[in-house]
């Protein structure tokens, strides 16, 4: 006979339900939310463990956040619980629901903690995403620091609708000027949202301003007088703005960059944060072996990864992140073209296509399929060829990871070099 206990969390309460594999159930209750609460639980479990003899004993809930986290993490790191081969497991709550509405149209706590243990009771859940105490440490580190880049990017694109109010031209003329700066190099902030009038830059002899360039940018631009050019050019044919909206835009700029400065150093702070604990994961070397990976993406992945024998085959990681297209078939008839799945872990997934398209520009394996699957098609192609280009990625993480090895290239990358 097998126990699962399915847990209903709310950030106060915890209806939990005991039911055994013959569908018995032995025991509801609702308790809080806390340590007092989970101790309750995980008394009355070894006291059944005593009266029965399971031959399986999984305790499962849904994902709700902050609220199953540490829940998930008591029952994981109890040295009573594990001695007795206790499983905890945390599931996707859209799988919960769409087997909920089989069976009833109700929904209250206290049967949807039964839904979930009979839900366990089939025994086809998913992995379990709990993990190891320095996987959690390193996950709010790596998840902090993903946030402060989506917010950094989404004060970046402010600051660019913002600057095209004030020239809008630039962006333009920078962008033709392909690989001498952006619009957030330090030297066009500087010019653009400092002392400097557009007038002055657009009528400043052009001398001066290559000069000034060269002086802001420490002598890096390969063609100063072009680039004068442009910017000059950006200037005198944008629109001019009344004194007081130019003023009210000037203001915004300076405290955008002012902010995006400062998520810059957190992030800096972060990094830092991140390779202190990096050092403790031993896996960590395996990753950082494979060129183009470095102490940040290892973490990200490990983060959300955790120990690798969690999945049964890199199939399960790659849906695990949601890097995976699902197959539509039906009779004679299989869609060819379908969207890839965007349900997994969006962490991981983060992380693995940003070390992918790190990977592709120092392994030419990468790079050679990521260009063959960019001519494939004539739309989104970066975006497909990146992340069919991930997936092959995947692959190679999971062998990493299991083979607790270092990163060497393919027998044909040798023989070619």
């Amino acid at each position: 006979m097998k126990l699962f206990i399915g847990l209903d969390v709310s950030s106060t309460k915890l209806d939990t339900c005991f039911l055994t594999s013959d569908s018995t159930i032995l025991f509801e209750t609702s308790v809080s939310n806390d340590l007092l609460g989970a101790s309750e639980i995980k008394e009355q479990t070894l006291d059944y463990i005593k009266q029965f003899t399971f031959t399986r004993v999984v305790i499962g809930m849904e994902a709700t956040g902050k609220y199953s986290s540490l829940l998930a993490l008591f029952f994981h790191e109890d040295e009573e619980l594990r001695s007795h081969g206790v499983e905890t497991t945390v599931e996707n709550p859209r799988n919960i629901q769409r087997f909920m509405k089989v069976f009833t149209e109700d929904k209250n706590d206290r049967l949807d903690a039964f839904h979930i243990a009979d839900y366990l009771r089939l025994e086809r859940f998913n992995t379990s995403p709990i993990k190891e105490e320095q996987y959690v440490a390193l996950q709010s580190l790596t998840r902090a620091r993903f946030e402060l880049i989506q917010d950094m990017t989404r004060t970046k694109q402010h600051f660019l609708n913002i600057l095209y109010m004030k020239c809008n031209v630039l962006q333009h003329e920078l962008k033709s000027e392909k690989g001498s700066t952006s619009a957030f190099s330090s030297t066009i902030i500087e010019l653009f949202t400092t002392e400097y009038t557009l007038d002055d830059i657009g009528y400043m002899p052009l001398e001066q301003l290559v000069d000034l360039l060269q002086e802001k940018g420490r002598g890096r631009f390969r063609q100063p007088e072009n680039l004068a050019k442009r910017l000059q050019k950006a200037v005198r044919n944008s629109y001019r703005l009344g004194k007081t909206v130019q003023n009210s835009i000037d203001s915004v700029l300076a405290s955008q960059v002012r902010i995006i400065r400062t998520y810059k150093e957190e992030i800096k702070a972060l990094d830092k944060a991140i390779v202190a604990i990096l050092d403790v994961i031993p896996e960590s070397k395996s990753l950082l072996s494979i060129p183009g990976v470095g102490p940040v993406y290892t973490a990200g992945i490990l983060a959300e990864v955790g120990q690798i024998d969690r999945f049964a085959t890199q199939a399960k990681l790659a849906k695990y992140a949601g890097l995976y297209w699902p197959k539509n078939q039906s009779g004679n008839f299989e869609k060819e073209s379908t969207p890839l799945s965007k349900q997994g872990n969006r962490y991981l997934r983060y992380y693995l296509i940003e070390a992918t398209n790190s990977v592709k520009r120092h392994l030419p394996e990468y790079s050679e399929y990521y260009q063959k699957k960019f001519q494939e098609v004539p739309k989104h192609q970066h975006k497909r060829a990146l992340a069919l280009t991930a997936r092959k990625f995947v692959r190679l993480v999971d062998k990493q990871l299991r083979d607790h090895q270092l990163y060497t290239p393919p027998r044909s990358v040798i023989e070619r070099s």
